[in-house]
């Protein structure tokens, strides 16, 4: 049950406001009908109080019919004023018009409008100083003081059951513009509100000295802006500036992690339903400085709508954000597919809790490597869209297990392959890796194979399969990625392990990559190997100290960090593309097409034939050497390190 209490506090302060607007328009109506001269008019006594009378009743009225004593005017905004403005309109007109069909002798025109245009302003005046009393509440200047004071006096309303202002966190909001106003307005409009501006910082130097609802705007030039931040109390910054550029966002963090400040932010988050703003950690997404993208367009959207989508590897990291994603397009069947049951099963429940009835969805527990297994899931559903998830990702893992990886990642996504054209499947999209770019590990040179045999599937004349493949880099958050395991050295109080401090890597978050797998599927014509304008690298040791930082600790003072050598089958930095200049763009200006020359089908089954050979052996090392064979840009990593710089 709710508080009681809250309904009486509701109810004091309308009749307060009422009150109010009774005596102000007594006030004006002495003033207009009395006060001043009436040698025009030349009305009696009895006609001053029917004049006053009527205009009351037809200001009443439109004010309760549209609501304005429901109002809550201390948050009042641009369409509250409206409102009232216009109720008082519409009762002006109708005494304007009716005073003379209801009264024997009225008041001129000019008279009549003086009323309700001296009690609009009086009305609207008095609204606007209880909020700028309330929005500066916690100001410690004198004449706010005695504002409170009077406000009190005469309304007995108060502000003393609200967070007290010794409680809250002092902020500096980083950008004056519309979000950074919209943020200082949501703090002071919210008594229960855990932070405090305090003050803006802006580049704009036509801002720096004024002030927003009281608050100074600092410029972000000046040299003294630590000792001024300071001054103010500030423990905290927040940026409010979601269209900064990525190298304005890096200049910033910089400057204010210097400070020593814990740093927040306040901006959309990623995909975030609500479609609201709020502030949170800088996270290890802010720390790539780079903007999510939002790649699903209506048009990628409408083309998942309706369709059955089989997803392998559906209890993945990216499988199961696939999962999440494509039920947003409300598909007619979704399938998620996965050897792996628990993985797959929660992302069941989690789909199930939020959809309910209005999703079809189907689990298939099977491994792709099981041919005839998989044969009969695609034949019994046989779905519009296939995207292929499942893989082995783990590059050391894979060092070690050769014919695992080749077994599972080639050969179980050729049986995807081979059952979706048997059953005439509209499109297949085989999620790649930035790691086949010029392999040099066991994991990129069977993802390259895979690339190969899908962009030579998609020229077979007969085939009615649209075939594609997506590349990116490094996922964060999904299984295996550095940043958890850099989490869990932090808080177990190091040290951070990197391999080698010049490696480095491209990141993008698991929706941008699902995103990304969609849109590509969704524009797909045959054979294209996709790949996501990533940005810059990011240098992993540079994202190490970032993080240790975040946690408000000193790198190599809080926490040390450790090289520990390259991983088996690693190099230094990852490459996107194979030949640049075979680059062409699409109509998405964050996605790129590479061009390469397919293989006929002859070729692929040669180079197949020599890895079913070299498995009938056993030997993971015949087996490394066949795929470096059959892949022909599979390097080992010294000799790809060694170029690097």
């Amino acid at each position: 049950m709710g508080n009681p209490l809250q309904g009486k506090k509701f109810t004091y302060h309308r009749f307060v406001m009422i009150l109010f607007d009774i005596i102000i328009y007594a006030l004006v109506a002495i003033f207009v009908f009395v006060v001043y001269p009436s040698y025009v008019d030349h009305l009696t006594t009895g006609l001053v109080i029917a004049h006053i009378a009527l205009g009351f009743v037809c200001l009443a009225v439109p004010r309760i019919v549209r609501k304005v004593y429901s109002l809550i005017w201390r948050y009042a905004g641009p369409q509250e004023y409206i409102r009232l403005i216009v109720a008082d309109a519409i009762g002006a007109t109708i005494f304007v018009l009716g005073r003379r069909l209801i009264l024997p002798h009225s008041v001129t025109f000019v008279r009549a409008v003086s009323l309700f245009t001296l009690n609009l302003l009086a009305c609207v005046s008095v609204r606007h100083i209880y909020q700028w009393i309330y929005q500066r509440r916690y100001s410690n200047r004198w004449y706010v003081k005695v504002a409170l004071y009077v406000l009190k006096g005469l309304t007995g309303v108060s502000f003393s059951d609200e967070t007290p202002v010794s409680n809250k966190i002092k902020i500096a909001i980083i950008g004056a513009g519309n979000i950074g106003v919209m943020l200082a307005d949501e703090l002071l409009q919210n008594p229960k509100a855990t932070y405090q501006p305090v003050c803006f910082v802006d580049i704009d130097k036509e801002k720096a000295g004024r002030e927003i609802y009281g608050i100074q705007v600092l410029s972000s030039d000046t040299t003294l802006l630590h000792d001024r931040l300071n001054d103010k109390g500030v423990q905290e910054v927040v940026f409010a500036l979601p269209n900064a550029s990525v190298a304005r966002k890096q200049e910033l963090y910089q400057v204010y992690e210097g400070f020593g400040y814990k740093i927040k932010t306040y901006d959309f988050p990623t995909l975030d339903e609500t479609g609201k703003r709020h502030i949170h950690d800088f996270s290890v997404e802010d720390l790539l400085f780079r903007s999510a993208a939002d790649f699903l367009s209506n048009e990628t959207k409408d083309f998942y709508k309706g369709k059955s989508v089989l997803i392998t590897g559906g209890g993945g990291s990216i499988g199961s954000e696939l999962a999440r994603q494509i039920t947003r397009c409300q598909p007619s069947r979704l399938m998620l597919l996965d050897v792996y049951e628990n993985g797959v099963y929660d992302v069941q429940q989690e789909l199930i809790t939020k959809y309910g009835d209005n999703l079809h969805l189907r689990v298939e527990i099977a491994n792709v490597c099981n041919k005839a297994e998989i044969d009969k899931i695609i034949c019994e559903h046989v779905p519009d869209i296939v995207l292929h998830a499942a893989a082995h990702k783990h590059v050391p893992l894979m060092e070690r297990n050769v014919i695992e990886a080749v077994e599972n990642n080639v050969f179980g996504t050729l049986n995807v392959v081979d059952a979706c054209e048997k059953y005439g499947v509209a499109k297949f999209i085989m999620i790649s890796t930035d790691k086949a770019v010029n392999p040099t590990n066991v994991m990129g040179a069977t993802k390259r194979l895979c690339e190969m045999i899908i962009q030579s599937r998609a020229t077979t004349p007969q085939t009615k399969t649209v075939f594609c493949a997506t590349r990116f880099g490094n996922v964060l958050g999904s299984n295996g990625s550095v940043i958890p395991l850099f989490k869990k050295q932090i808080a177990a109080g190091g040290p951070v392990t990197i391999t080698d401090k010049r490696i480095v890597r491209y990141f993008m978050t698991i929706p941008e990559a699902s995103q990304l797998v969609m849109t590509s599927g969704a524009m797909a014509k045959n054979g294209e190997l996709y790949v996501l304008d990533m940005g810059k690298p990011v240098k992993i040791l540079e994202l190490a100290e970032n993080m240790i930082r975040l946690s408000g600790l000193v790198p190599y003072k809080d926490i040390q960090i450790i090289e520990k050598g390259l991983r088996p089958g690693e190099k230094l930095y990852e490459e996107l593309l194979i030949r640049t200049e075979e680059l062409d763009k699409t109509d998405n200006n964050m996605i790129y097409i590479e061009r390469d020359t397919p293989l006929s089908g002859d070729q692929i089954d040669n180079k197949l034939a020599i890895l079913r050979e070299a498995i009938s052996s056993s030997s993971n090392r015949e087996v490394k050497a066949a795929l470096m064979q059959v892949v022909p840009t599979y390097k080992t990593p010294e000799e790809v390190n060694s170029k690097a710089q």
